[in-house]
């Protein structure tokens, strides 16, 4: 549904360190509450070679987004002060958007059991964090 037929990220997206690793046309939804860490992972994720970066503040504003463009995954911030990213998670999955948590907070183990295994990207970060976040939600076939 959210990609052209015969497309999808990782056919897109490469994972070699000290090269970019998106392409031109990689689009990236940042579910973020705090404008501030949204706009650091705004710039990181430019750095690590992301076009197009839309930032929802809220589950409302992500739900629409998904509804009007393609993208080629999620950054969803795991606690929105009233509500978690949960069930938005199971969402985007359900529309095979690949994504992965952000918080403050190590340990998934308080995760739902089905969402303990998605990547999780500990604040703060930087681009190496990233760059390693990004190699565990697309790795590299063996080769």
């Amino acid at each position: 549904m959210m990609f052209a037929k015969g497309a999808g990220p990782l056919q897109y997206l490469r994972f070699t360190r000290g090269m970019e690793i998106m392409n031109a046309t990689t689009r990236v939804l940042v579910l973020e509450d705090s404008l501030i860490i949204a706009m650091e992972a705004e710039d990181i994720l430019r750095l690590v070679g992301a076009d197009t970066i839309d930032i929802a503040n809220s589950l409302d504003q992500a739900r629409d987004a998904i509804q009007v463009a393609d993208y080629d995954f999620a950054l969803l911030d795991v606690n929105l002060g009233e509500a978690l990213s949960f069930d938005f998670a199971r969402d985007l999955s359900q529309a095979n958007i690949p994504f992965g948590f952000v918080s403050g907070y190590s340990d998934t183990q308080d995760f739902p059991i089905d969402l303990q295994d998605v990547p999780l990207l500990v604040k703060p970060f930087d681009e190496n964090a990233m760059r390693d976040f990004l190699q565990k939600l697309f790795p590299s076939p063996a080769e």
